[in-house]
């Protein structure tokens, strides 16, 4: 059986990463290897860059991140670049702890999950390889058993420095198992794994009056103390707290500012010193990357009390906002979509893109400048160019909003993402469209208690935006739809503007092809379509010569123009056929029984939005009904 062949290559493949040895014989590894003996901060750095990243428009995006999260590529660079980067290189900020702060679905907890699963993987490949000592409860580092007075030489001789001291059970187990020859003590190779507490740590705060210290730092083993006489012997006390379990590794505090103060005084000295206190024994090192996160009315409420001054100096601040581009919002409700279950249900074309638009126009803030609307910002954002604004303005409309802290509230994707799957359960059709979406959204606002009167009304007003947005997009589509030869109409147009712009230019005539007669330029056609884009009178020459210039530069690359070589051009001449098909779509939509051509017209239609455009037969019938009810209001 396939599935057996499977499991036996897994566990070849585990069996493959075992290595047991001294320390004598882990040295020659280190000092051969010195990313072995990489500290913890470093070694998630490396897992991350050696995913690779590329760079879009002057922002890094890890690749390590996009298959998860979506449209937070900023704060992702100031993750990796200020936090990481630095802590690798052994900066403060190592000793920081580091917060994710932002609201709620915002992607905190993913980057969390994202990082332990990471390591996980990481610690597998032969550049993330991590060894300890054998039976060690921390698994601490095998470099802990040099003596501190070699220690300075180690470093000069091979680069590798080394920070922290043996546990309380190895110190004792060096100077008693092993007479303090540390060569002879043993070192195993070791993979992290949350289920197995090996590197990776969580807590969740809980009821403080039930919730224990020992959750954290380890506790005492009563059942040992008349065996061992002391409370202050190693053997009597259980190294099994989340803090002594992540060592090396990562420690997630969920909702840390939640906890009970006294758990957040052991990270003072943690994340300072790289060392907490436990039991009745000196202090223990400890090297992990502590994270937390919280939302944002927590953190206000955190940093008001002078008493977590302390820790608060410790913290640094990583705001994680919601995603402001529609495409990468579509992104994550088709992740969420595809983690399902759901068969045989069709979601149509702009379906996801319509609840996107609502979606993140609840979470911009209105700009001061002059022409700004919400619409004119969404479309910046999401790398459209519109009237009076390019994306060179992009650039200060993010700083203006990173100053009203645009991004931090607003519609969550999870709200949107329940009313999507409340429309796919409850519709009785295979195929739910942008209209049952919104429509979702809508009904889904009356069954939250904690907004109020004003907040919704403001929502609905952004769900009618929304479908607005949609209505130009259905009918856009289903004109396109209707052009029969659609690139062969747009190719004739073309050629018969080119012809006429460049006899205007230079000042001499146009053949026609039936008659042969000379004729002037056409400057009824040559005004129809430049209209269409807002060219004026004034400006009409400009824009002639400008599209004879762009030819001209391409002829000399040994390339044709075509509709789709000047943008501005083609949306020009794609408006012209609309608008010259508009009647046309109305008729043929608004018949109740049209005649053989009407039909001949709306099933050819409805066959290209299957075949072209990624409808199914369903939505393809309503969304050619809708948008002729909208051309004949």
């Amino acid at each position: 059986m396939e599935v057996i062949q499977w499991l036996r290559d897994y566990k070849e493949s585990k069996a493959g990463l075992i290595w047991n040895g001294t320390f004598g014989e882990y040295l020659e590894l280190v000092t051969k290897n010195p990313h072995l003996a990489m500290h913890s901060h470093a070694r998630i750095y490396e897992m991350i860059m050696a995913a690779g990243e590329t760079n879009t428009n002057g922002i890094k995006k890890y690749n390590f991140f996009s298959d998860e999260l979506f449209g937070i590529d900023k704060p992702l660079e100031k993750l990796v670049e200020e936090y990481f980067h630095s802590s690798a290189k052994r900066l403060d900020v190592r000793k920081r702890i580091l917060l994710l702060m932002g609201p709620v679905s915002g992607g905190k907890s993913t980057i969390v999950c994202m990082l332990k699963r990471g390591l996980e993987e990481f610690s597998k490949t032969d550049k993330g390889a991590v060894y300890t000592i054998d039976g060690c409860p921390m698994h601490e580092d095998p470099l802990h058993l040099l003596p501190i007075g070699l220690r300075s030489r180690f470093e000069k001789e091979f680069n590798i420095k080394i920070e922290g001291n043996l546990c309380p059970v190895c110190r004792m187990r060096l100077e008693e198992e092993f007479e303090s020859d540390v060569e002879r003590v043993p070192v195993k190779r070791i993979l992290f794994s949350e289920e197995e507490r090996v590197g990776i740590g969580t807590f969740t705060p809980s009821d403080p009056k039930s919730q224990d210290i020992a959750d954290l730092t380890g506790s005492i083993d009563f059942s040992t103390i008349t065996e061992y006489g002391s409370e202050s012997d190693p053997r009597a006390y259980r190294f099994d707290g989340e803090l002594n379990k992540a060592n090396r590794g990562l420690m997630e505090f969920q909702e840390m500012l939640k906890c009970d103060e006294k758990f957040l005084w052991n990270l003072l000295s943690l994340s300072q010193e790289g060392n907490f206190k436990a039991g009745r024994f000196a202090l223990i090192s400890a090297d992990e990357l502590v994270v937390a996160h919280t939302n944002e009315n927590e953190y206000k409420a955190f940093i008001s009390n002078k008493k977590n001054e302390a820790l608060q100096s410790r913290i640094i601040v990583l705001m994680v906002p919601y995603n402001l581009k529609v495409s990468e919002e579509v992104k994550i409700y088709q992740k969420l979509i595809g983690q399902s279950d759901i068969q045989g249900k069709h979601i149509a074309p702009h379906g996801l893109w319509t609840a996107s638009v609502f979606s993140i126009l609840s979470r911009m803030k209105p700009s001061k400048k002059q022409g700004m609307d919400l619409i004119k910002k969404m479309r910046l954002y999401d790398g459209e160019d519109v009237e009076g604004f390019n994306q060179k303005d992009v650039k200060d409309l993010l700083a203006e909003g990173e100053e009203l802290e645009e991004g931090m509230a607003g519609v969550d994707p999870r709200y949107v993402i329940n009313r999507i799957s409340t429309a796919l359960i409850r519709d009785q059709h295979s195929c739910i469209n942008a209209i049952d979406i919104l429509r979702a959204l809508k009904d889904g606002l009356s069954q939250h208690s904690s907004i109020t009167r004003e907040e919704k009304e403001n929502l609905v007003n952004l769900i009618a935006l929304a479908r607005k947005e949609y209505d130009e997009v259905a009918k856009k589509e289903v004109q396109k739809a209707f052009v029969y030869a659609y690139e062969e109409s747009a190719k004739s147009l073309l050629n018969n503007y080119l012809d006429n712009i460049e006899a205007y230019c230079n000042s001499s005539k146009i053949l026609d092809p039936i008659t042969g007669e000379e004729l002037d330029a056409d400057e009824q056609l040559m005004r129809g379509i430049e209209e269409q884009i807002g060219v004026s009178e004034n400006a009409k020459k400009a824009f002639r010569e400008e599209i004879l210039i762009r030819i001209s530069i391409l002829a000399r690359k040994g390339k044709s123009f075509e509709y789709v070589s000047h943008e501005r051009l083609k949306e020009a001449i794609e408006k012209k056929l609309f608008a010259d098909l508009k009647d046309i779509i109305k008729v043929t939509t608004s018949v109740s029984h049209p005649d053989q051509e009407q039909l001949r017209r709306i099933n050819d239609v409805t066959d290209r939005l299957v075949s072209q455009h990624g409808y199914c037969p369903v939505c393809a019938n309503e969304i050619v009904r809708y948008v002729g009810s909208l051309l004949n209001r």
